[in-house]
């Protein structure tokens, strides 16, 4: 089987390719790769909390490598983040150059990452690239995905969407012209449980906050002492 990292933002569609490349079985996903932004010790964008991320990590059953940039990064420093985290993940498995992405539909998006890595040596892998994304959300829930919208974009969609589970009464009561799978970036989530890990994690709901006067984030804490919220 030909080695690789996985790109994991802690979400549902990182989570689902992990568990379709396992399926498929042409490919051995050997580490998982994720940028933190510093200062807030949380997964970019999503907005997961590090000790989240590293329980994602252990139930999945793989070694991460962090990767950070700073707040209000450009894309330089992205990319300097980036090469460096490859560099360490071919100094642990030496003659690695695969790395597996959880993208679904943006044509755009493919081809940066596609160069990006050609000019680092490195070989871009999409195993979900062009599912319908109604019908691969479906595939999720009903394949025992559980996750929770941690982040939602306002300007897309209503912000009393944050927290809810990606359920069938979320992909129900998305308005039209949402992508089912938020591929557009209407929101993003946090996975807690599905086939790809050995066992759920035990999350809390926390509180849900208004960024940057756009992005509404609701915090998920690990279950245990010193946290506070709903028990999922």
């Amino acid at each position: 089987m030909i080695p690789a990292l996985l790109s994991w933002s802690g979400g549902k569609d990182a989570a689902w390719a992990l568990h379709a490349l396992r399926a498929q079985g042409q490919v051995e996903v050997v580490g998982l790769l994720t940028t933190l932004t510093e200062g807030f010790d949380r997964v970019s964008m999503q907005g997961i909390r590090r000790d989240v991320l590293h329980a994602q990590a252990r139930a999945a059953g793989l070694p991460l490598i962090e990767t950070w940039i700073p707040q209000a990064a450009d894309n330089a420093s992205y990319v300097a983040s980036f090469t460096g985290g490859l560099a360490r993940a071919q100094a642990r498995w030496p003659g690695l150059a695969h790395i597996a992405y959880g993208d679904l539909l943006l044509a755009d998006i493919r081809a940066w990452r596609e160069a990006l890595c050609a000019d680092l040596g490195w070989t871009p892998l999409f195993p979900l690239f062009g599912s319908d994304t109604a019908t691969l959300a479906q595939e999720m829930v009903e394949g025992g995905l559980r996750a929770h919208l941690c982040c939602v974009d306002t300007t897309q969609l209503d912000a009393g969407f944050a927290g809810r589970p990606f359920d069938a009464a979320l992909l129900e009561a998305l308005p039209a012209g949402i992508d089912p799978c938020g591929e557009n970036g209407e929101f993003h989530t946090c996975v807690y449980a599905g086939p790809m890990f050995a066992a759920p994690l035990a999350l809390q709901r926390g509180d849900t906050v208004l960024r940057d006067e756009r992005f509404t984030y609701t915090d998920f804490l690990l279950d245990g002492p010193g946290t506070s919220g709903t028990v999922l």
